[in-house]
């Protein structure tokens, strides 16, 4: 398996392509820039498989049509966030301007703790509100790695002040993510890649900080 990242739009989302061993990918949060998602798809000769949201920002779906269409893709989401997703509340005005659609084939129902086997990989649902009240993080348990969206950043989290977000909620969810193993490898949805040890080390949030 390998992830690799495409950053795009206009807050510089990380959009991760986690490619399994025989060549089909999950694309996590196209939140833009459609063309440069499926070129580096073909890069990697990989053929997506399914769509995972970590919370429903629109900059961290705003691509999710053009790549659902991509086969008819399913995409996952949690329901908290798929409630509002796909309404005037989550316009921004002037980046985001117009309503993503709904795609077609969403499954608005990840729960904390659920399995997904997709694309011969499996995934674990860690839900972690806070940023959002649907934010979740997945976890690729086979390989140390944990996709984190807006919840947890290289030295930051994710911020609370949308509508929606709370700082209680994102301290137990930081609280959380402090459990996993030292060497699990964080892949956020902006910035770099860290590891949560790293983290627990130099992150103020991961040391009791304040949300």
């Amino acid at each position: 398996m390998t992830i690799e990242t495409v950053v795009v739009g206009p807050f510089e989302v990380n959009c991760h392509l986690v490619v399994s061993d025989d060549g089909r990918a999950l694309v996590i949060d196209p939140g833009g820039d459609p063309d440069d998602i499926l070129a580096a798809l073909r890069m990697a000769e990989a053929v997506p498989a399914a769509v995972l949201l970590t919370h429903g920002h629109c900059d961290h779906v705003f691509a999710l049509q053009e790549i659902a269409d991509q086969g008819a893709l399913p995409v996952f989401m949690h329901p908290a966030d798929a409630s509002w997703a796909f309404t005037r509340a989550n316009l921004m005005p002037p980046w985001f301007s117009q309503i993503p659609p709904r795609p077609a084939d969403l499954h608005p129902d990840l729960a904390d703790g659920a399995v997904l086997d997709l694309a011969g990989l499996e995934c674990r649902v860690i839900a972690t509100p806070g940023h959002s009240p649907g934010s979740v993080c997945f976890h690729l348990p086979a390989h140390a790695a944990l996709l984190t969206g807006d919840t947890l950043f290289a030295g930051s989290v994710g911020r609370t002040d949308l509508p929606g977000g709370s700082s209680r909620a994102l301290a137990e969810s930081i609280l959380k993510l402090s459990a996993f193993p030292e060497e699990t490898r964080v892949f956020p949805g902006h910035g770099p890649v860290t590891t949560i040890g790293f983290e627990k080390k130099t992150n103020y949030f991961m040391r009791g900080g304040a949300g």
